[in-house]
C-alpha cells in the first residue's frame, strides 16, 4: 500500500501536464516497468531542455552540440568511425554533420599521420572557442536542474544508476544479481 501512495503522490506533485511518460504506469504494473519509465522520463525531460536552452542561446542543436563535445574531449582529433562510435550514430550521419561544421569553419579535416587514407576531424580555434561558450552554459543548466536535490541523493543516484549501467552492459540475468551497492552515507568523505 505504501508504494501506492507514492506513485499517487508523484502524480499530484507533477500535475497531468508534467507527468509525460510515466503516465503510462499502472499501479500493478512490475516495478521494473516503472524503474523503466521514470528512467526514460528524467532523461526526456532533461534533455528536452538541454535542446530548447541550446536552440534558444546559441541557435544549435544536442547533436552538434555533441559532436563538439567529443572533439573537444579528443583535442589531437578523432577518426570519423570513432567519433560515429562515441556518438553512437552512423558514419552517414557523421559525415553529414562534419560537412556542415567544416562549412561553418567549427571543425577541420586534417590527414591521419598514422594512416594516410584517413582523416582526423579537430576542431578549430573558432570550434574551441565556440564550444567552450556552450559548454559552460550547459554545465550552469544541468547544476541548476540538479540543485534542489540533496548532494547525499545525487551521490546515491550517480551510483546506483553506474551500477545499472554495468548490469547491463554485462547482459547480467535475474540469476546473477548484483551486489549490494555500497551505502554512500557510510563511504569516507574527502575532506
Amino acid at each position: 500500500m505504501k508504494n501506492h501512495t507514492k506513485h499517487f503522490k508523484l502524480v499530484d506533485a507533477l500535475g497531468d501536464e508534467h507527468i509525460g511518460l510515466e503516465a503510462r504506469a499502472q499501479i500493478e504494473d512490475h516495478l521494473d516497468m516503472k524503474i523503466w519509465l521514470r528512467l526514460l522520463a528524467c532523461s526526456t525531460q532533461i534533455e528536452q531542455q538541454i535542446r530548447r536552452q541550446l536552440r534558444a542561446r546559441f541557435g544549435t542543436t544536442l547533436p552538434r552540440f555533441d559532436y563538439l563535445a567529443q572533439l573537444a574531449r579528443h583535442p589531437q582529433g578523432l577518426r570519423m568511425n570513432l567519433l560515429s562510435r562515441y556518438l553512437m550514430v552512423t558514419g552517414g550521419n557523421v559525415t553529414g554533420l562534419t560537412d556542415q561544421l567544416v562549412k561553418e569553419a567549427l571543425v577541420e579535416r586534417t590527414p591521419d599521420a598514422d594512416d594516410r587514407r584517413s582523416y582526423l576531424v579537430v576542431l578549430t580555434e573558432k570550434g574551441r572557442s565556440e564550444f567552450a561558450a556552450m559548454a559552460a552554459e550547459h554545465e550552469a543548466w544541468l547544476t541548476d536542474m540538479f540543485g534542489g536535490l540533496p548532494q547525499a541523493s545525487k551521490d546515491a543516484l550517480y551510483e546506483h544508476l553506474g551500477h545499472l549501467r554495468v548490469h547491463l552492459a554485462h547482459g547480467q540475468s535475474a540469476a546473477e544479481p548484483l551486489t549490494q551497492p555500497p551505502n554512500p552515507s557510510s563511504r569516507e568523505t574527502a575532506s
